[in-house]
């Protein structure tokens, strides 16, 4: 019996709120709601530690952040793990990677020179030996700084904006695909919704969806800083008066983002291979808009860590809806077990594939983590967390802030239970549940200093949690 293929599709800073199918009416995304009525839909997925370069290292390791080492982005990651690509090459699969990497890196800054965008073919592609169109990072979507490359150092720029270039790509790679004998395996990696939000980074055409739509600080929107916030998550003081126009541009963004959304899957109907392929749309993290006196990610309040995640796979998979509690490393294991394919036993996640394929739930918290500031080393800015079905926990590292919310009740989470005696109960089984995950996967809680003293060296990951 041929192997499913898989057709992994991820969005750049897309919060769960931001879709149609979840409530929002400003949305402008019929196919990815066409999507949810047809796939499971896991309502409490969270990323795991709401950060672009972090949540890519655990997808492709299935391991928490305190053992792949990337603690913040722009550092370079250590290719000593057996990634999701090794299992699939493995299997027999031809796997591909299109888009943004983000695990290259070993400045801060200089995106744009190929010593830091160009990935080499070989150990530092984790296991993705085959078709690779890849950056590794940028957020600007026309050339002249939209580009890729492929196994040299020449820039090749995108016609048009990148999106919709990238899913090109994709498309034509499913077409040769879909023509072979192996069964495939394509991670398409976008880099929208991800800022600038300006309006020549989207095209006018998804702009022009929005003119007369109405946007709005958000209810919990704090017109101060928050003071546990890094420089990424702080407003200049001018900054607050574009918040509105950059919600502006961003559902534009997650317009032609849904538009892409709706070509790929075409494509697979007319290949005739829709049923045969596991379709699974998501984001990498959230976006803040001012709540909480934060901008961006990097936090464990739900409009960063909470995300859309979407897994269809023809009759294989019912339709609905599906509360059990999900953690960006639990998708490794989860989706090679779901394809018959087995997990490293180094994997920290969890399998939990029965939980997409039948009724039966998980209700054990999730783990979350700030393991520092965004891109930056420094100290004073860690956190740990958990969320289950109904509540989040979470407590920062130096000041020893705690923070509880009922997410049911207080879906905007803006009323800190932490400190009140009827709600003790539920915070002490939640920070138990946090400590004790931390102390199975070897997370003391360090100093972000930590990792930059004794894990990383010039921006480069030499060491991992397996190595100590």
């Amino acid at each position: 019996m041929k192997r499913p293929n898989l057709v992994y599709v991820f969005a750049d800073q897309l919060r769960w709120a931001s879709v149609g199918y979840n409530g929002d009416t400003r949305a402008r995304t019929p196919n990815i709601d066409a999507l949810a009525r047809e796939s499971a839909d896991v309502t409490n997925a969270v990323s795991g530690h709401p950060v672009c370069a972090p949540y890519r290292a655990t997808l492709l390791t299935g391991k928490y952040t305190t053992s792949t080492g990337m603690v913040i982005n722009e550092i370079r990651m250590n290719t000593r793990h057996r990634t999701f690509a090794h299992v699939l090459n493995d299997a027999g699969y031809e796997s591909s990677y299109i888009g943004k990497w983000h695990l290259y890196a070993a400045q801060l800054g200089n995106h744009f020179d190929p010593k830091n965008s160009f990935i080499p073919p070989g150990p530092d592609r984790l296991g993705f030996d085959g078709y690779f169109a890849a950056y590794n990072f940028h957020h600007r979507y026309y050339a002249p700084y939209a580009y890729y490359h492929l196994d040299t150092p020449e820039k090749i720029y995108a016609e048009g904006y990148e999106p919709d270039f990238m899913t090109d790509l994709a498309i034509k790679r499913m077409r040769e695909c879909a023509a072979g004998e192996k069964p495939f395996a394509l991670f398409l990696s976008l880099g929208t919704p991800h800022d600038p939000w300006t309006r020549d980074n989207v095209p006018d055409e998804w702009l022009r969806l929005f003119d007369g739509v109405d946007f709005s600080l958000p209810d919990n929107y704090m017109p101060c800083n928050d003071s546990h916030a890094d420089m990424w998550a702080k407003f200049f003081p001018f900054e607050r008066g574009k918040l509105t126009e950059w919600m502006r541009v961003y559902y534009a963004m997650v317009a032609n983002l849904d538009y892409n959304v709706g070509r790929l899957r075409a494509v697979l109907d007319e290949l005739g291979i829709a049923e045969d392929t596991v379709f699974v749309f998501t984001s990498d993290h959230g976006e803040m808009f001012g709540a909480h006196g934060r901008r961006a990610k990097n936090i464990f309040y739900d409009e960063s860590v909470r995300v859309p995640f979407l897994v269809r796979w023809g009759d294989n998979i019912a339709a609905g809806r599906r509360d059990f509690t999900f953690n960006t490393v639990d998708i490794m294991p989860t989706l090679l077990s779901l394809m018959g394919l087995e997990c490293p036993k180094e994997a920290e996640g969890k399998d939990l594939s029965r939980c997409l394929i039948s009724d039966e739930t998980c209700d054990e918290p999730s783990l979350m983590m700030g393991t520092g500031p965004t891109a930056m080393f420094g100290s004073g800015k860690e956190w740990r967390g958990v969320r289950d079905k109904r509540f989040t926990y979470a407590v920062y590292r130096k000041d020893r802030a705690e923070y509880l919310f009922d997410n049911l009740e207080d879906p905007l989470q803006k009323h800190n239970l932490a400190h009140e005696p009827r709600f003790k109960g539920e915070k002490e089984r939640l920070k138990a549940a946090m400590y004790a995950k931390m102390k199975e996967i070897g997370d003391e809680f360090d100093d972000n200093l930590h990792y930059m003293g004794r894990w990383v060296k010039k921006r480069r990951i030499v060491r991992t949690a397996t190595l100590r």
